[in-house]
């Protein structure tokens, strides 16, 4: 009986030393994979500062073509306000010839009739000092 609880106790100590073996060599794998982790975490905490930084020079850059295009803008306006005064005063004008063409209708239909007499007599001696 001896024997057995001796073979029993050399059997469980064996197996602990195959389980303490198999547990050395898994923690031994989870450390190195734990290393290749914290490279890459530090790797990406790196590449996160420089896009970070990337960003904030974007950012600038996007407010001061912003304030640019604002500014363009204004200045543009200015341009806007006086095209839109030739307008008006073109229509004015253009009122204003209306109005005198309308009221004056007679006396503009006369002229033209006497300017068409003046060139009719004016051919008419051009063709006979010939």
């Amino acid at each position: 009986m001896n024997i057995v609880l001796y073979g029993s106790i050399a059997l469980i100590a064996i197996a602990f030393l195959i389980l303490v073996v198999y547990v050395i060599q898994t923690l031994k794998t989870l450390q190195t994979t734990l290393q290749h982790v914290a490279k890459t975490v530090e790797e990406v905490e790196k590449q996160m500062h420089e896009i970070g930084k990337e960003t904030a020079q974007l950012l600038h850059k996007t407010n001061a073509l912003a304030d640019d295009v604002h500014k363009k803008a204004e200045s543009l306006q200015s341009v806007f306000d006086a095209v839109k005064q030739v307008g008006v005063t073109v229509q004015t004008f253009n009122n204003s010839i209306s109005k005198t063409l309308t009221t004056n209708e007679k006396k503009i239909t006369q002229a033209i009739q006497w300017g068409q007499t003046l060139i009719e007599i004016w051919t008419k001696w051009k063709e006979k000092r010939k």
